[in-house]
């Protein structure tokens, strides 16, 4: 089907391909007149370059700065704001035209970089004039050296602390991978095809424009090997580079690292920099600067694999280890009940059997699908389902009991004490579990009240109202405690259940550590969902590190959108363009490879058993190692790896192993691998970023021969790994050995195999290959992919709110550490005061509550009266209380201006004060504060510095700590709407109705705040021994907060499998726990709201329902 329609439609490859040819046609016209060029007259047209950029927007940062000018000068905040905007469209304009100078100027720079590799490639030494910056290099690095008036470049130096010698020109097809970068795509190049060459050409080009560039790499190694082995290109040129990883963070090492024109670095540190600054409370403070271009290595795993992970700077709770406690009290019960459970699968499995043998498939299939459904990873019932018919029985009988939306699956679940949905990876307690472990406590102990209809009650009883607010706090009180405890207990479910050691996780150093799925590398820093790491720690008896609170925190997937320009490299990424287009609109081009592929891809061996299989690799691997040729057996986790390296080792096969608990051996393991005879045991991505050079010897024998042991649920990854082999045409070959116990092919795999090993009667040992069979698995992969890209997208709506929200404050939060817009937003801030004190009274035309209001929080009479407040409409009420409040405010901003400068003046002037800077009191009667402004900025502005370091000291302080606490509800709602489902409603619809209000209270509470501090804030005493010196400005302090990427698996799992937010949460409460829910009879009038609008309305049940049935419309008590 796919070739028919490329045959109508054509092949997108070949139409990418036939655009870009014209390019490389551009490139290569001018490089002769380029070639002549001596050495220096080379380096001059940098200097040239950045000229014609500069010129191309010469006009728009005039007008920019000649209106900040005019902003300054005006107190008018209506003619400010508007001067901001012009000045927002003039900086995008300017933008506009750096890019279509930076196109213009493309063949020749792209020239410009490949014949400075040429000329270091032929060279041995490069002789140019000695420039300022170039003694700075001769100072740092050996391989650059100062002779008279000359500087000496070397062609060797150290990268990551190997001797490297340039051997490397662009090729062709090099030129259109790096076309593609500029253009903000995807370049999909092949292992091999120097993806880090290609980034030069984009990257020198890009950072002309002095706004710096961003490249991101996976790991702190790549980031700092590939600065300093791609570094000296860029620096003949003038180019700075540095490495962010190579400097503490919050460090002033790291904030000139973002000032090079180059920056490297990972992922993560670019994000966590990002939210550092964004918790700075000096300018000085800032790392980063704007996000201008970045090019993303790898581009498949940090913006698929890793985008839905957030990253999260996070301190204590003040019930930290009041939660640690909690696992270590349950633990006991999940023991118990993890013990009871294997006894009735043990059972249940027994009982299958022997029905199965007696022909009695029907009830053979009942007892053999609730084994399955309580514990599916028990290893006999795994090596039961390989045998002839049963997993074929198993999927029958699954089909069976869930049909009609699983209406008769209870019939199975309740005879277990929990029950396991591996493919959701969810854990819910049943009847029968929760009165096992509530044998030694109190009935309800385990038993979430439906505190719904418990209220109701309360309501309608003839307490008095103290009475009933006392009832009521208790009745919440233990609900918020039961809603905890089970919680936990889920969480430990899942840990012993669902969390296998060596597989998910790795225990080094008495800590749990998470491996990633995809390349096998400890992930550093990273911990479970909310919960679920702790319960993992109670599990494996080591320390449970303390809950924290979340500071802030924000995903990979909208850190890396707010570049103004996005690109990306990596060998595969086809499998996700769809994705990769949708959610970062980054169109993937396929780059030719510069020779022909040679590999031989020969078609999936499939077998029952995993035994089977791992006997057959083994014998693989024995006859290709007396062959002489090097091998990479690829495995999906850390468990196999080692369970092949004793087999192995039983075989006297001298191998290497790389995996996440050698992760530090990587550069030294990947650097044997290319040798005659080496057996090197690898997670399916370990080593990435890193070529398998092949010996003379090693080709001669066939080249490299990758062996997957096991089908990864993503052919991304089965093509990564393919792709080791066979880089610039080298020979090689590559297989992967199936079994029907494999992860994939039990959860997804096609029935039609298991029915075709049945009917053909294999033998042990015996195995099926043919080209069907390899299509059917890649269809099962397909199923995998299109779901983890539901869960991602749906994942991404929610951190959408939260994006959205951030932004807003973020946004605010620069304005006050900069000043620069702060009194526009102060403004601003004063007009929605306004208006919510107006909209509060106006309506039920309460003027007394209005005059009260008014001066409890602007300090303000009202000057209009009760007649005018009550036949006005809302604006015109709130426009005359505006500018009356804007009028006081001016006032009283002079006033303190004028009483603060005689005081000001005199320390001032008093010579035996050497000071710097000051610290001024303010309070505004109940809280105070203490400002530090520039003693000289105030002395010279004669106060009015005072006053806006006021305002910034105010805003910082105020919205940080509203952010804060607005972060925590939010991580409570997340968790809360999530036992939405279960009422058929959509999580997502509830949360993002429940957030927008959460979020505009925040923000009301926030400016009234704000306004009411300002308003009244003022000078307590314009005594001089009030005021002192101000200590030195210190960074602000962020040592006792931690970093973390906390795994999204749990998030996304939530939401009847739909996903949910990007933040730490606790999964839903299983349903089962809920004994009691309000039922309505058809006739009964019920209130329901809508969950958009927020519109409320009473009707009939029976008319209710179909509303509820479309998730729109939610039933209130």
């Amino acid at each position: 089907m796919l070739n028919f329609l490329k045959k109508i439609f054509g092949d997108k490859s070949v139409k990418d391909l036939k655009e870009l040819r014209p390019i490389v046609d551009k490139i290569k016209a001018v490089e002769p007149g380029i070639a002549k060029l001596s050495a220096n007259e080379l380096r001059a047209k940098t200097q040239e370059f950045r000229a014609i950029i500069a010129k191309s927007s010469k006009a728009e940062n005039k007008e920019i700065a000649e209106l900040k000018v005019k902003i300054d000068a005006t107190t008018d905040f209506a003619a400010k704001e508007q001067f901001y905007e012009r000045v927002d469209e003039l900086e995008k304009l300017a933008y506009d035209k750096n890019e279509a100078a930076l196109e213009e100027i493309l063949p020749e720079a792209y020239a410009v970089v490949r014949h400075t590799a040429r000329l270091f490639n032929e060279n041995k030494e490069i002789t140019v004039r000695a420039s300022e910056m170039d003694e700075q290099l001769a100072a740092r690095y050996p391989h650059v050296s100062i002779n008279g008036e000359d500087a000496i470049f070397q062609n060797s130096w150290d990268a990551a602390g190997t001797p490297v010698t340039w051997n490397m020109e662009h090729y062709d097809v090099q030129l259109i991978g790096g076309y593609v970068l500029h253009s903000g795509k995807i370049a999909e190049m092949a292992t091999g095809e120097g993806k880090t060459l290609v980034a030069t050409l984009p990257v020198y080009l890009n950072a002309l424009t002095g706004k710096g560039v961003h490249l991101v790499t996976v790991n702190d190694y790549l980031a700092k090997r590939d600065s300093e082995w791609m570094g000296p290109l860029y620096q003949f040129h003038g180019l700075t580079v540095d490495c962010i990883d190579r400097h503490k963070p919050n460090s002033e090492e790291r904030r000139q690292a973002y000032l090079a024109d180059i920056t490297f670095g990972t992922n993560n540190e670019f994000g966590f920099d990002y939210l550092r600054d964004n918790m700075s409370r000096n300018p000085e403070d800032l790392v980063q600067r704007g996000h201008n271009y970045a090019i993303v290595d790898e581009v498949d795993s940090v913006l698929v694999d890793d985008a839905r992970t957030p990253l999260i700077i996070s301190g204590p709770t003040p019930n930290g280890d009041k939660d640690r406690e909690s696992f270590n009290i349950l633990k006991p019960y999940v023991v118990k009940l993890m013990q009871a459970q294997r006894t009735v699968v043990q059972g249940e499995l027994s009982k299958a059997k022997k029905l199965i043998a007696e022909k009695d498939g029907a009830e053979g299939g009942k007892h053999l699908l609730r084994a399955y459904r309580g514990l599916p990873k028990n290893k006999a019932l795994i090596k039961f389902l390989s045998e002839d018919g049963v997993r074929a029985l198993l999927q029958k009988t699954e089909s069976l009991f869930m049909q009609e939306q699983s209406k008769n699956m209870h019939i199975i679940d309740d005879e277990l004490y929990f029950t396991i949905d591996e493919k959701q990876n969810q854990v819910d307690l049943s009847e029968q579990g929760i009165e096992l472990i509530s044998n030694d406590t109190e009935p309800d102990f385990f038993v979430l009240p439906d505190i719904g209809s418990e209220i109701a009650v309360l309501e309608k009883s003839e307490l008095d109202q103290e009475e009933k607010a006392v009832k009521k706090t208790e009745m919440m009180t233990n609900f918020g405690l039961k809603s905890e405890r089970v919680h936990t207990m889920n969480q430990l479910l899942k840990a012993y259940s669902l969390f296998e050691k060596d597989t998910e996780y790795v225990l080094m150093e008495n800590k749990v550590m998470i491996v990633d799925e995809q390349t096998g590398r400890i992930m550093d820093g990273r911990r479970f969902s909310d919960g679920l790491h702790q319960a993992i720690e109670a599990k494996e008896n080591v320390k449970i590190e303390a809950s924290t609170q979340t500071y802030a925190t924000v995903t990979l997937q909208n850190y890396f959108r707010m570049y103004s320009k996005l690109s990306g490299m990596t060998g595969t990424a086809e499998t996700e363009a769809g994705e990769l287009w949708e959610i970062y609109k980054l169109d993937v081009v396929v780059i030719p490879t510069n020779r022909p592929i040679t590999r031989d891809d020969v078609q999936d061996q499939v077998y029952k058993t995993k035994r089977e299989k791992y006997n057959a690799v083994i014998a693989e691997v024995v006859r290709l190692r007396e062959q002489g040729r090097s091998i990479l057996v690829g495995t999906t986790s850390v468990e196999i790896s080692e369970l092949l390296s004793r087999a192995l080792k039983i075989q006297k096969v001298p191998h290497q192993v790389l995996n996440a608990k050698l992760h530090q051996k990587e550069a030294d393991v990947v650097a044997e691998a290319g040798r005659p005879g080496t057996v090197t045991i690898a997670t399916n991505m370990a080593g990435r970023g890193t070529d398998i050079k092949l010996s003379d010897e090693v080709k001669a024998a066939g080249g490299l021969a990758i062996v997957g042991t096991e089908r990864h649920d993503s052919r991304r990854v089965d093509r990564q790994l393919r792709g080791r082999a066979g880089r610039q045409g080298d020979v090689g070959s590559s297989q992967f050995y199936v079994s029907l116990e494999d992860n994939l092919m039990r959860l997804f795999g096609s029935e039609r195999i298991a029915g075709i090993m049945d009917k053909m009667g294999l033998e042990e040992g015996e195995m099926i290959q043919h080209g069907m069979v390899s299509k059917s698995i890649e269809r099962a992969q397909r199923k995998v992919e299109e779901n983890n890209f539901g869960v991602r997208k749906r994942l991404l709506e929610y951190d959408d709110v939260m994006n959205s929200q951030r932004e807003v404050i973020y946004k605010r939060r620069r304005h006050a550490l900069f000043g620069e817009r702060l009194s526009v937003d102060i403004s601003n801030m004063i007009y929605d005061t306004c208006g919510s004190i107006v909209s509060e009274f106006q309506p039920s035309k309460d003027y007394q509550g209005f005059k009260l209001e008014l001066y409890r929080v602007l300090a303000l009479d009202s000057e209009i009266n009760e007649d005018d407040f009550n036949q006005k409409n809302e604006d015109e009420v709130t426009d005359f209380v505006y500018n009356k409040a804007i009028e006081a405010y001016q006032l009283k901003t002079e006033r303190i201006a004028k009483v603060a400068f005689p005081v000001i003046k005199n320390v001032y002037s008093n010579k035996n004060n050497n000071f710097q800077n000051i610290v001024v009191p303010f309070t505004d009667g109940v809280k105070s504060m203490q400002v530090a402004t520039n003693l000289k900025d105030a002395y010279d502005s004669e106060g009015k510095t005072l006053t806006k370091d006021f305002e910034k000291g105010i805003v910082l302080a105020i919205i940080d700590d509203s952010w804060k606490e607005h972060l925590r509800e939010m991580d409570e709602l997340r968790q809360n709407v999530q036992g939405a489902q279960y009422e058929q409603k959509d999580p997502l619809l509830i949360y993002k109705f429940e957030s927008f209000k959460l979020f505009q209270n925040m923000l009301d509470a926030t400016n009234k705040e704000i306004v009411s501090f300002l308003m009244k804030g003022d000078l307590p005493h314009p005594d001089p021994s009030q005021m002192r010196q101000a200590p030195v400005k210190q960074k602000t302090d962020l040592s006792g907060l931690q970093t973390s990427r906390s795994d999204a698996q749990e998030i996304a799992q939530g939401g009847g499998g739909q996903g949910q937010p990007n933040q730490p949460q606790r999964p839903p409460k299983p349903k089962q726990v809920i004994k009691t829910e309000k039922q309505y009879g058809r006739n009964e009038r019920v209130k329901i709201q809508n969950l958009t609008t927020g519109e409320e309305k009473e009707v009939k049940y029976k008319q209710a329902e179909p509303l509820l049935a479309d998730n729109q419309w939610t039933v209130v008590e």
